[in-house]
């Protein structure tokens, strides 16, 4: 049996149903789970042989879920959040005019892993990474420490890109090397990592995706007893593609299909009508609002509305960053500019929607918040920072002020993943120092190979 692990003196936001903080507290953990919880005389007394850790000046609140990301598109940090395509028709596909450029699958591995440093170097402990030939990288992941959800896609439109107008090009050739990579990653990293990693599997979007691939995916999922996400009107073009190809909207398109289920994260839905919002609900899906690059496209996802469907609202990072302390407040800045009011969402809904929905989205009810029993899946805060001095009120003084640098620790399945400010799981300082050769190499290659494509102002490939 493991050594309980006992943090003392400290503040605990529960993010329970009832709000619950504690202070003056301890925590106890063991065996991946947490032990107790309450009043530190208590705790110790209970636990007297236990390692301790002083709290004091700290807060402890569950880790976040990052619902939706794509950890190697930090290749594009810097570029893609000023390139965003045009919301009004003529509508040209893709995210942006210039495409990512190829990386070797080494060169990927250390993105992906670029990505994961810096979701845990921001209290993230679960993360749902949506992208094709995940089995590239996944072990890398799992070596991180974090909780991982990985959803490899498929779909078989040929010769496009999410919002691209004119016909659907069937190929099926694309359905069934997508539906042979998902049942293969199934098999083969499903339950890996102690159980941390979990496969799950992703139609693309609805405008790269046939009928009948959807209506397979569909059967796999149910036979795999997988979790299945999608981006869903993601942006305006789509929207336009969908109606174009099957003369419904894109919610209605993937509910004819059997698609939507309690089962499945839909990314973005920040371009829909509040008749898709609805049929989201009808069908308690759970919803990946990923506002802070939502913001940067200028869009922004209807949380109160689509909390009032009937959908799980969670939250993630998308493309380019995985910094969830900025999403969590984000999320609460955009939607309070968007229902105009200065009061609603509350800071204490914001976490909610990070930590609580997010695992719960996730298929993991015992974990995203902290109780006798639940998983051990938490992050120590520090609070002695000016910018976070006084914290009367602890979570709005997070949300409101608090920074992934704030971030002291960070456990998952009682394991320091970080500790004191240092990643344990990674070589920080040489991650960082290859992922820059790589990325400049690889935007070099793209414009050495394409001269006809146009620089974003200030763009810096460095010397050879």
């Amino acid at each position: 049996m493991t050594s309980t692990q006992l943090i003392h003196d400290t503040t605990i936001v529960t993010a329970d149903l009832a709000g619950s903080i504690l202070y003056g507290a301890a925590l106890a953990v063991r065996d991946g789970r947490i032990l107790a919880l309450g009043p530190t005389s208590q705790v110790l007394a209970k636990f007297p042989d236990a390692d301790r850790l002083d709290g004091r000046g700290r807060a402890v609140l569950p880790g976040f879920a990052n619902t939706h990301t794509h950890l190697a598109r930090v290749l594009a940090r810097g570029i893609y959040e000023d390139l965003s395509p045009s919301h009004t028709p003529p509508f040209m596909g893709g995210l942006a005019p210039l495409p990512l450029p190829s990386l070797s699958p080494d060169e990927e591995r250390v993105m992906a892993l670029l990505g994961a440093l810096e979701a845990i170097r921001s209290g993230t402990t679960l993360v749902l990474e949506e992208s094709a030939g995940l089995d590239g990288y996944a072990g890398a992941l799992s070596d991180t420490g974090l909780r991982l959800v990985l959803c490899e896609r498929a779909w078989d439109r040929a010769n496009a890109s999410i919002g691209q107008p004119g016909a659907f090009q069937l190929d099926p050739a694309l359905a069934e090397a997508g539906l042979a990579r998902i049942a293969e990653f199934h098999s083969r990293w499903h339950g890996r990592g102690d159980g941390r990693l979990t496969a799950g599997l992703a139609a693309w979007a609805p405008d790269m995706c046939s009928p009948g691939l959807l209506g397979r995916l569909v059967k796999l999922q149910s036979e795999l007893g997988a979790l299945a996400t999608v981006h869903l009107n993601q942006i305006w073009g789509e929207v336009a593609a969908v109606k174009e190809q099957r003369g419904v909207l894109p919610t209605e398109y993937l509910a004819g299909a059997g698609v939507l289920s309690s089962r499945l994260i839909a990314a973005h839905c920040r371009c829909m009508t509040a008749h898709e919002e609805r049929i989201l609900g009808a069908a308690g899906v759970a919803v990946a609002v990923n506002p802070a690059i939502a913001a940067r496209r200028g869009l922004a996802a209807r949380i109160d509305e689509l909390e009032r469907a009937g959908c799980l609202v969670t939250l993630g990072t998308d493309n380019m960053a995985e910094d969830m302390v900025e999403v969590v407040r984000t999320a609460m800045f955009m939607e309070r500019v968007r229902r105009q009011d200065g009061r609603n969402p509350t800071p204490e809904d914001a976490l909610v929607w990070a930590t609580r929905n997010g695992y719960r989205a996730l298929g993991i009810p015992d974990g995203g918040w902290l109780a006798p029993g639940n998983r051990a899946d938490l992050i120590l805060i520090d609070l002695r920072k000016p910018h976070l001095t006084p914290a009367l009120r602890v979570v709005s003084c997070f949300v409101h002020q608090g920074l992934a640098s704030d971030v002291e620790a960070v456990m998952v399945d009682g394991r320091w993943i970080m500790r004191d400010g240092r990643v344990l799981t990674l070589d920080e300082p040489a991650l960082v120092a290859q992922a820059a050769r790589i990325a400049r190499a690889a935007w070099r290659r793209l414009f050495e190979r394409r001269p006809d494509l146009p620089r974003p102002p200030g763009f810096d490939l460095g010397a050879e």
